[in-house]
This record gives C-alpha cells, structure tokens and sequence, in this order.
C-alpha cells in the first residue's frame, strides 16, 4: 500500500463529539469499557480499511484525551512507510505540546504499523489506563488490516484464477484451425500482463542457439521496442537461463541494474517477474512480466500468483497442442480413408472398364470403332493416372513439414504447363532420391517441360522410375517427359542413386 493522508481536522479545534466525550477529571479506563466495545464493534463490521483506521484515530483521541492520534502502515511487504491516518489537532512542523505514545500494530505476530498519541490536555501523562486502551485499539487496528490484507489477497486470487480460467477458454475456443501457436502464445502474453498490471508481458521459447528468443508479445510501450524485442533473446551464457531451465522463477526489483541479466532488452524495465512456462517436468519455455522503473515491485503475493498461472498456462498449452495434434490426426485419418477408397473402389471399376473396352475392340469389325474404343481406353488409363496421383497427394505428410520429392514434382509439372499432366512415379520415391538427387532431378525436369511447352497438348507424360537400371549396371532413377502425339522426342534423364549426376541424354 502506497502513502494515503487523511486530512486532520482544522488546527486547534476538536470536533464537538470528541470534545463531549472528554473524560472527566479522575474517571477511570473501566468507565471507558461501553464506549471502547462501541467503537470496536463499528471497527469489526466495516470492511473499508481507510474508514476503519480513521474510526480508530478517532476513538483514540476521544477515549484518551490526546489532541492528536495517527495510524501509520508499513508497506505490503513490510518495507517502507505505507498508508497514513491522522485526526485530530495537526501536529504541524512537530509533535503537539505534551507527552507522547506509540503502540505497534501487529498482525500475526508481525509488527505492520504503529499507533501515535500525543498532546495529553494540559501536559499530562498519559497513564497505564490509557495505555491498556492504546494497545486494545491497536490490536482492533490489526485485526481490521489482517481482515481488509485477507479481503485483497481474496480478490486478487480469484482476479488470477479467473485470468488463468480465460485464457485456457480462449486458447481452446481459438481460431480455425483452433488455436494457432502464435494465438496461443499472444494469449498467454496479453493476459499475463493484464493481470501483473505491468507494462510488457512476453512469452520466450527456446532459441536454435541455444538461448530463448521473444515469440510473442503484449506491450504498452512504443512499436520500436515490440520490434526490438522481436530481435532480442536471452544468450546461452545469462544466468537467468539457467535458472529458467532448472523450472525456477526469477525475480528482480530492477532488471535494468540486475547483473544476472545480460540481455539489451532489460534496459527498458524495473520489478521484472521471469517464470519457467512447466508442465509434466519439462520446461517449455518461459513468462516474463515486466513493470517500468520506478514502478513498486511485485509483492510476495504476486510472485506465487504469477508463477501459478505461468503453470497453469503451460498446461494449457500442451493442451492446445494435443487438440491442434487430435484434429489434425483426425483429419490425415479422413485423407487416408478418401485414398482407400478411391485406390480400392474408383480404380479398381475403372479399370474393370478399361477390361471390357479393350475386348469390345478387339471383337470390333470396322476400324473407326476400334481407333474409337482405343481412344476411350487410353483416356481411362490417364485417369487411373490422375487418380493415383491424387492419391499420392493425399498421403503426403502434415503441410509444416518439407513436401516430399513427389509432391515437389507434381507441383513443378502442374506450375510449368498449367494443366494437369500425366505423372507417374515407379518405387519409392521419398525414400531412395536423397536431397541433392531430387534438386537435380527438379532442374532437369523443369527443363524438360520448358522444352514441350505450353503449345504443346495438354497432356503431358511424366515417369520417375527409381527401379531404373543404368547402362553401367547402377541402379539409379530414370525421368522420362514425352508429348503423346510425337511433336517433341522424349526427354530423359538418368542419375545413379547415391552417385554423381549423369549427362541428360534424348531417348
């Protein structure tokens, strides 16, 4: 709590209640006992602390005849001076004329403010019955801070646990598909900082060096910082990380001035809270929440509430994850099923068509129909073709991962000729043409097509055979690129597996 001043009453005057409520020459603190259980009670059932203190600055004055009564609060951490009430007759640049007494305020056995009397009327002491009042309206101002510190702490949890709740709803609710990494990732940023009430939240992730790396980011500084910290990352070497990586959370009062940070990025903050992102025992990456400097630090509170929701929020991560892995499976499984049926069922009729058109032409008696059922049978062998290919495609892998040979060949041969030529792939493929293999076959076959060309017919047939066997004996993988109707000579290519390239060669 930061320094709160309640205004005193105007120099010099009590308030006519306090002054009717003077006790009397001689009357005792046991004469007082109705009117301090009156003040207690009105204390006990108001939950405003400010209000509560300040009734409690007003009984003292009232019960022990001192012209001026304070209730001074330590900080939330126990540190500094925090709130501040004051009644009665100000005591100005010093204490009023007379004697003095301070009583601490404890909570749990923890010293957390003291109560200030001063200005006894005429000089006076103040006596063992004013210090018997004293001290009960100390322990009343203890119990309404331990009341209004559980009242806070209450909120804020539940302000924390309702923050973790949303983001799990938000991530799971997402985007299609749900929950992209980089709005899983924002999420958990925006909704860190919001609740830390600070100026930057950020997610990290392990960098390919080694270190972390910012991914997301939720800010209220200026678009030159959010691209600086894009750029940014924690090096290898900082002793944060290794904190981070040991599942333990970092705390700083100012990050700028910490020598465990080494990062350029800390110049720009204060209070810092860097927490490992765990679940299951493994670090996933890490939270930073960030607060200006000059900005009061994190409290005790804060810092356990901070590093359950950085647990909770991995948590929901993985869950993210797993989800975006469920539909995905789900959605290989629909591909593979649309490939069974169109290799087990499509194909298979077609080809039984293909069965029946060959014997009628070769019972047909007049040419026409025989060059006309022939025609018709090699249509529905190109289909069977297209089909396979489309099959191909559909067993491919997830789309983030490198398209395999084949499917970087269907694309260069529907790209070149900008229709949907014949491909054919013999063996496989993926599995026997290694990466510098495929990037030569690609450029002979690119060639190839430029050859035919666009004015050619819009069928064209390719073959990747990786059965071939070379004239030396190697085996190897063989391209062919033909025109059907003859207008250009086939073009072939031939690379033994595992050796150097071969001279492209016309067949």
């Amino acid at each position: 709590m930061r320094c709160a001043l309640k205004p005193s009453d105007p120099a010099g005057e009590l308030p006519d209640r306090t002054a009717q409520r003077l006790p009397a020459p001689g009357e005792g603190p046991v004469s007082r006992l109705p009117q301090l259980g009156e003040e207690g009670g009105s204390v006990g059932s108001d939950h405003d602390l400010g209000r509560a203190l300040s009734r409690i600055a007003e009984a003292a004055v009232s019960l022990t005849g001192a012209r001026h009564a304070a209730v001074a609060l330590r900080d939330a951490d126990g540190g500094g001076p925090g709130e501040l009430i004051t009644h009665g007759v100000s005591p100005g640049a010093g204490p009023p004329a007379g004697a003095s007494l301070e009583v601490p305020i404890q909570v749990a056995g923890e010293v957390c403010g003291t109560l200030y009397l001063a200005g006894k009327g005429d000089g006076q002491e103040f006596g063992d019955g004013d210090r018997h009042l004293a001290r009960v309206l100390a322990a009343e101002a203890g119990l309404a801070l331990s009341n209004a510190r559980m009242h806070a702490a209450a909120r804020q949890r539940r302000r924390w646990i309702e923050g973790a709740a949303s983001v799990t709803t938000a991530l799971l609710a997402g985007p299609e598909p749900r929950a992209t990494a980089t709005h899983a990732l924002t999420v958990v940023a925006e909704q860190g900082r919001e609740l830390a009430e600070a100026a930057t939240g950020a997610v990290l992730l392990p960098h390919a060096e080694g270190g972390m790396e910012v991914v997301a980011i939720s800010t209220v500084l200026s678009e030159d910082v959010r691209t600086e910290a894009f750029r940014g990352w924690i090096p290898p070497a900082s002793p944060v990380l290794h904190q981070l990586h040991a599942g333990l959370a970092v705390f700083s009062d100012d990050f700028a001035a910490d020598p465990r940070s080494i990062s350029p990025l800390s110049r720009h903050y204060g209070p810092t809270m860097l927490l490992p992102l765990r679940s299951n025992g493994r670090v996933l990456g890490a939270l930073a929440l960030c607060r200006m400097s000059g900005d009061r630090r994190f409290s005790h509170t804060e810092r356990t509430l901070g590093t359950q929701f950085a647990a909770q929020a991995a948590v929901a991560l993985m869950l993210v994850d797993r989800h975006r892995d469920r539909e995905r499976l789900a959605v290989f499984e629909d591909r593979d099923r649309i490939a069974r049926d169109l290799h087990d069922l499509v194909i298979q009729r077609l080809f039984a068509t293909g069965m029946l058109l060959e014997t009628a032409r070769r019972k047909a008696l007049l040419p026409e129909v025989q060059e006309g059922l022939g025609e018709a049978i090699d249509e529905l062998d190109a289909t069977i073709q297209e089909i396979r290919t489309a099959i191909i495609a559909l067993q491919q892998g997830p789309s983030e991962a490198p398209p395999g040979l084949r499917t970087r060949v269907l694309r260069a041969a529907g790209a070149a000729l900008g229709g949907r030529p014949s491909v054919q792939f013999v063996g496989p493929v993926d599995a026997r043409v290694d990466e510098r293999t495929g990037r030569e076959l690609l450029a002979a076959l690119d060639r190839a097509l430029t050859a035919v060309g666009p004015s050619s017919p819009p069928r064209v047939s390719v073959v990747v055979d990786t059965t071939a066997t070379l004239p030396d004996g190697q085996p190897g993988v063989r391209l062919t690129v033909r025109s059907p109707d003859g207008s250009h000579p086939p073009v072939t290519w031939e690379h033994p597996l595992g050796g150097h390239s071969a001279p492209d060669s016309d067949g």
